[in-house]
């Protein structure tokens, strides 16, 4: 899986069908082949980044 924001393959899994991009630092969920995206606040909450980006960007093909 390759990063949509930074095109990293640094990603690793943080829980079931949650991801995480040590180079960009923002969170992945996948959800009905779905990319969904966040970062993460400094209070540790999620904003979400999906509105940056394409629902064909998005997708992924299990």
């Amino acid at each position: 899986m390759l990063c949509p924001n930074c095109k990293s393959k640094d990603i690793g899994k943080i829980g079931t069908n949650q991801y995480y991009c040590w180079n960009c630092f923002i969170e992945l969920s996948v959800s009905d082949r779905q990319l969904h995206l966040h970062q993460v606040e400094a209070d540790g909450s999620l904003s979400s980044l999906d509105d940056l980006f394409a629902e064909d960007e998005r997708h992924i093909d299990l």
